[in-house]
């Protein structure tokens, strides 16, 4: 079993494993707030774009840590299928997106002012994420991306639980993942360094990521 040193490490092992599309102007939409860095790491090194795709987990009412599902910034939701065993009845779930949804918004106004989200339209569009578990925000964050008529659809995770993996292989033209072990748990057991990443970060990685936008379309 693999155990990667941190985010960077992990997204340095990804890059490489996505390297033929080094030059073809990918874009890659990172799932905040953990996977920002990791976005960071796989754009500079397969000379792409950075941005991120906005989505939250629906929380399970007695474990928040715990996924039944997951909402994007139109509203769409993916309900998983566990979401009733789970305690998850339509009035939590309508309210549980509802408050997302809010958070959304706010995210949106913080990690990206004065400026829309780069279209994927017609481009090569990585969404990366630090690992899945349920695979439920991984969903949302593919079905946000694919109306957008990207030309090529990829997720890219370092980590995966296996039966997630099978999970949203539908959603996408091409799935990396470096490591699906069998005894998976949850994402961070696979990092021996694996903090909070905190909305300050976030912002100014995606403030540097604007001005090198602006100069290679300027």
């Amino acid at each position: 079993m693999t155990i990667f040193l941190d985010r960077v490490a992990a997204a340095k092992r990804l890059a490489a494993a996505l390297a033929h599309y080094r030059g073809k102007n990918p874009l890659i939409l990172a799932i905040p707030r953990g996977a920002v860095q990791m976005g960071r790491v796989v754009a500079d090194e397969l000379e792409g774009e950075l941005d991120v795709v906005l989505v939250r987990k629906l929380r399970a009412p007695a474990s928040p840590e715990f996924a039944v599902g997951a909402i994007d910034e139109t509203g769409w939701a993916y309900i998983a299928p566990h979401a009733r065993a789970a305690g998850a009845t339509d009035k939590y779930l309508e309210q549980e997106q509802r408050a997302q949804l809010e958070i959304l918004k706010k995210r949106r106004a913080l990690y990206t002012p004065g400026r829309p989200p780069i279209d994927p339209a017609g481009r090569i569009t990585m969404v990366v994420d630090d690992g899945l578990a349920t695979g439920a925000t991984m969903i949302a964050a593919l079905h946000a991306v694919r109306v957008k008529d990207p030309a090529k659809l990829i997720c890219a995770v370092p980590v995966a639980a296996p039966d997630s993996l099978e999970l949203i292989q539908p959603y996408a033209d091409e799935v990396v993942c470096l490591e699906a072990p069998a005894d998976f748990y949850a994402v961070g057991q696979f990092y021996r360094s694996f903090p909070q990443v905190e909305d300050e970060e976030v912002v100014a990685l995606l403030a540097a990521s604007t001005i090198t936008h602006v100069v290679q379309h300027d």
